[in-house]
């Protein structure tokens, strides 16, 4: 027992002191690129930089320049954050405003490696400047003005990020978005997705950095489900599914029953989506090709249902789930068996054209309904 937690001591010490070298590095970086953007400001004189300090116990930002333009002499005072995620942005920024009355002639900014476009809105609805890695700025003060924006993140997605859409994490934003203005408990939370405390856990600290979510001992919530949801959409493609395309003469609604009755006689799990879902959502969507998932596709039951198997210009798409997840929140419609409206927007969208107008109906739906 001694010798693991001997163990776990010295993996927790390695964390720690590669965080502190990356620290030192970020800080190393935002002080060159910050006195670098000042040197191209003709009437713009450097006196002195203090900061980033190794003792750094009584230093209460990471850096503070002291600059001169004609007879005026101003400080500009940075903090930095290895994250310019909205929650760690709005840190920053109370922190620095609590010292703007103290502290005379001073300009505060916010430094980190990409600081988004929510942030920056935070930064600048509070008068605070801010300045990134990879090209962003917003600085005004006295006579300067610099902005610069929609430069693209230079660093690499966190691997906590890219995390939160996979397969079982995507299953917490299902049931998240199923549920709009519900509190949940991370242990029901965790429960009613299928997942781990661990995971769960995992997922509410990034949605909560990112002010997704709000609320803590008594429960959280979904903050801004719509951003989240776009965010997703931008970034979820339906052909993580395996697809099995199809042709059969009959119509596309009988082509639906037909796939219904077949399931539900064998007790397979199955959901309509993309344009099939969305027409039992709002009727007025048209299409000539229909799709779902089902749990287990086998080639005889496509052969007894008088499936053909093609690879293009069919009008049947049947999907094999890349996670039981996507069947969450499924309901019935007219005796048919239909994926939650989240997911059926989530494919629909990924279709070019009719797929994207059908997107927007669905979504215009969502919001309204739920939020």
């Amino acid at each position: 027992m001694k010798f693991h937690n001997k163990m776990l001591f010295q993996q927790l010490l390695k964390q720690v002191i590669i965080m502190k070298k990356n620290e030192k590095e970020l800080q190393k970086s935002a002080k060159v690129a910050l006195l670098s953007l000042l040197s191209n400001i003709p009437f713009i004189e450097v006196i002195e930089v203090q900061g980033p300090s190794n003792d750094a116990v009584d230093q209460l930002f990471d850096i503070t320049i002291k600059i001169r333009m004609a007879e005026k002499v101003l400080n500009l005072i940075a903090e930095i954050k290895s994250s310019g995620q909205p929650r760690l942005a709005r840190e920053a920024v109370n922190q620095m405003l609590r010292y703007r009355d103290k502290i005379p002639k001073a300009y505060f900014v916010f430094i980190a490696p990409y600081i988004s476009p929510r942030a920056a809105g935070i930064c600048e609805s509070e008068g605070v400047g801010y300045f990134d890695l990879s090209g962003n700025c917003f600085l005004s003060f006295d006579s300067i003005f610099i902005q610069k924006s929609d430069y693209p993140n230079q660093f690499k997605e966190k691997r906590e990020l890219k995390s939160l859409y996979k397969p079982k994490a995507e299953r917490i934003l299902r049931v998240l978005l199923c549920n709009p203005g519900k509190s949940w408990k991370i242990k029901e939370l965790a429960f009613e997705s299928g997942v781990s405390l661990g995971l769960a856990s995992n997922v509410k600290k990034i949605l909560f950095d990112r002010e997704l979510i709000s609320g803590e001992r008594g429960g959280f919530s979904l903050k801004d489900p719509l951003t989240l949801l776009r965010e997703w959409a931008e970034k979820y493609d339906y052909r993580k599914n395996v697809i099995h395309e199809f042709y059969s003469l009959k119509s596309v609604t009988d082509i639906e029953y037909s796939l219904a009755d077949f399931c539900i006689a064998r007790k397979i799990k199955y959901a309509l989506t993309g344009f099939s879902g969305a027409a039992r959502i709002e009727p007025a969507v048209r299409y000539k090709k229909a799709m779902a998932y089902v749990a287990n596709i086998d080639e005889k039951a496509t052969s007894d249902l008088s499936f053909k198997p093609v690879k293009s210009g069919g009008n049947l798409l049947l999907f094999s789930p890349y996670d039981e997840g996507l069947f969450y929140a499924s309901a019935e419609v007219d005796g048919l068996r239909i994926a939650s409206e989240i997911q059926i927007y989530l494919d629909v969208q990924g279709f070019r054209g009719r797929g994207e107008e059908a997107a927007e109906v669905l979504y215009e739906r969502i919001a309204d309904k739920a939020w």
